[in-house]
């Protein structure tokens, strides 16, 4: 898409919809995503914090939903159940939007070196105290997995003075059984709490059942300048899986609408362990600004594929060490004011991958995949307030990344049939990432910014192991993928509205992603790809009982150039993507919301996501004829306080939308696809007691 008409859809659009910064109206809205407390109305660049009391507001029922309202950002959602195997796409990266947008938790990577989804399960909405969003930025900070933006996850704070309990309980449709209960006590200076979280529902087909348990511990100390900050939880997760539904019309096979709820796959199964600890210590001298961060999470999965007697069974272990000492020192240049964040992160990654036939032969394996990756990276971000309007900053990290790989087979292990082990493999990587933004207040109500950076994305441990043409084993390590981005925002804020529009524009080399058409490939570098578009929010607050919002995201992903080689057993050979669309992204997405207390206390609430037509996973060439439609999907909350009690009730998908927002062409039948489908309406009750 051109500049002009980005211009012209920028110009008409923002006098159709407006959007709030954030949510808070207060004069500073602190992000912790800027690895030290700042302020997100003085950053260059999309920024959006989402309250508690907009999580409060929202019919969502998992951190993925509730993201979903947000411009610019898309869901691929398997099963819909709890977030189960779900992942988030900010900006356009299609499947890999998992891969290219970083989450954390309290500042801590949740974003893993395999292909597995984050486990939103473990972070319930509420212990959340607040969210980040940080459109096209973080690279710097970060570095591998930022392409598109940050997403930080919030929770809540110990040190809230006195001694509380919280017990929150929900019922809903398929069966579904949600409960919390959550303790703290705290004095101005030192503060306890703890959770128990669990979850049980059928889910919205058959063989989809999911089961979650989380326990979390926090702990904090605060005084003389110095914070102590201790993070411990646990959480385990048993699902059972579906699989798609599938559909040929050349040989009239349509399960999709003959059985959407049915199972393709009535025994596969998945379970994951996981835990992570954290400390943090925090020291302030003078007016610098000294952190230490010390980390440990690991998880255990699980999973049985049965291949229609064929059987596969994984067991997963992975975990990973980090140290993460920084600082942040003010300082004057003549007259020009400083802030310095200068930082290292040390990342040691450890992959252990059991492969049989069952989980009775997991003791031996026919293959046992072992795989390392130890980074080090160096970053600087200097925030320089040119005048009193006009702030500029500027970052550069480096980093380097050691990956080695070995690959064991057992010709006596148990299902053992030709099994190849593949030669051992290893790599030295060297990135860099760069950053620099200027952001102007016209006057009190306006404010502009411009910013460009590079990112960078590396290969991952799931896409490194692959066959080769001859079906052997073979470590696949591929170029690292860059990512150039410019970006150009306004703003306006005048009570009772808000106003936030913003234009991107992305050019991605070396992309990294499953290859299906090309026999021997796998995993591989695509041709070269552009992401571009434009990101329109705001709010009014039509009365001081309600309130209005609106946002709006263009997006177009295509690829630049290039095709995909093929193969013998595939659809075709020399496959031309070139000026075709990048599959599994909207081109066009509406999200329109309201709250309304209704009375002295009660609030009503409800929000409408549009999404227009996609190509499906694997349909790079755009061939296939046929993509994933367009939806609308609805959701209405009601919520009364009756003193300490709070009693909800929600509606998921209000008008009963028939949808699915993942679905994948096969790579061997040239009109034979795949569709996963989602929940139709469904009804929730909820109570919250607070003591």
């Amino acid at each position: 898409m051109r500049a002009p008409r980005l211009a012209a859809l920028a110009s008409a659009a923002a006098l159709a919809f407006s959007a709030p910064l954030h949510s808070q109206q207060n004069d500073v809205v602190e992000v912790l995503a800027t690895r030290f407390p700042d302020d997100a109305r003085k950053l260059p660049a999309n920024v959006t914090v989402l309250s508690a009391d907009d999580i409060a507001k929202s019919a969502a029922r998992t951190v993925p939903d509730l993201l979903s309202e947000q411009v610019g950002i898309t869901l691929k959602d398997f099963y819909g159940n709890n977030a189960t195997l779900t992942s988030v796409d900010l900006r356009g990266f299609g499947v890999t939007g998992g891969q290219n947008t970083l989450i954390l938790l309290d500042g801590r990577r949740m974003t893993d070196i395999d292909l597995s989804s984050v486990q939103w399960a473990s972070v319930p909405l509420s212990s959340i105290d607040r969210i980040e969003i940080l459109r096209g930025t973080g690279s710097v900070l970060y570095g591998d997995g930022a392409s598109a933006g940050v997403i930080n996850i919030v929770t809540r704070s110990p040190l809230k003075p006195g001694t509380h309990a919280e017990m929150y309980g929900r019922v809903g449709s398929n069966n579904t059984l949600e409960g919390q209960l959550t303790g703290s006590v705290a004095s101005e200076s030192f503060g306890f709490n703890a959770s128990v979280y669990g979850l049980s529902s059928d889910g919205y087909r058959a063989n989809n059942r999911n089961e979650q348990t989380n326990y979390s511990a926090n702990m904090r100390w605060a005084g003389s300048g110095s914070t102590v900050d201790l993070r411990l939880a646990t959480d385990r997760q048993d699902v059972r899986l579906p699989g798609a539904r599938r559909v040929q019309p050349s040989i009239r096979l349509d399960e999709y609408s003959a059985d959407p709820l049915g199972a393709q796959t009535p025994l596969d199964y998945a379970s994951r362990d996981g835990a992570r600890a954290g400390l943090t210590l925090a020291h302030r001298i003078g007016d610098a600004e000294l952190s230490m961060g010390i980390d440990y999470r690991d998880k255990d999965q699980r999973s049985y594929f049965d291949q229609g007697g064929f059987p596969t069974y994984r067991a997963d272990a992975l975990n990973v060490t980090s140290l993460t000492p920084r600082a942040r020192i003010p300082f004057q240049l003549g007259t020009t004011a400083h802030r310095l964040t200068i930082g290292v992160d040390s990342h040691r990654w450890r992959y252990d991958s059991r492969r049989t036939n069952s989980p009775d032969n997991v003791t031996q394996p026919i293959n046992r995949v072992r795989a390392s990756q130890d980074s080090m990276a160096l970053y600087l971000q200097d925030a320089i307030q040119l005048t009193g309007a006009t702030s500029l900053t500027a970052g550069w990290r480096g980093e380097r990344i050691k990956l080695s790989a070995t690959d064991v087979v057992d010709p006596a292990a148990p299902g053992f049939a030709f099994n190849t082990s593949a030669p051992q493999a290893a790599a030295v990587q060297r990135q860099e990432a760069w950053e620099i933004g200027l952001r102007h207040a016209f006057d009190a109500q306006w404010a502009g910014f411009a910013r460009a950076n590079r990112s960078y994305r590396l290969v991952n441990v799931d896409e490194i192991y692959e066959n080769d043409a001859f079906f052997s084993a073979q470590f696949q390590i591929l170029r690292p993928q860059h990512s150039v981005t410019h970006e150009v925002g306004a703003e306006w804020r005048r009570e009772p509205f808000n106003v936030r529009a913003a234009l991107f524009h992305t050019d991605v080399t070396d992309e990294i992603h499953l290859d299906p058409f090309t026999t021997g490939v796998g995993n591989t570098n695509l041709p070269p790809s552009r992401r571009q578009g434009l990101e329109l929010q705001g709010a009014w607050q039509a009365t001081a009982a309600l309130k209005l919002t609106a946002a709006y995201a263009y997006t177009d992903a295509r690829f630049r150039q290039g095709v995909l080689p093929g193969g013998p057993f595939a659809i075709g050979t020399n496959l031309d993507i070139a000026g075709r669309k990048v599959p599994l992204v909207p081109e066009n997405k509406l999200n329109l919301g309201f709250a309304w207390d209704a009375a002295q206390k009660t609030r009503v609430s409800g929000s409408l996501a549009y999404l227009s037509s996609q190509y499906m996973d694997n349909d790079e060439p755009n061939t296939l004829g046929t993509k994933i439609p367009a939806y609308t999907v609805a959701d209405f909350k009601a919520v009364r306080d009756f003193g300490g009690v709070r009693i909800g009730f929600a509606v998921n998908n209000l008008f009963d939308a028939k949808y699915y927002n993942y679905a994948v062409r096969s790579a061997f039948a040239a009109d034979r696809y795949a569709v996963y489908p989602l929940p139709g309406r469904t009804f929730s009750l909820s109570a919250e007691f607070k003591l």
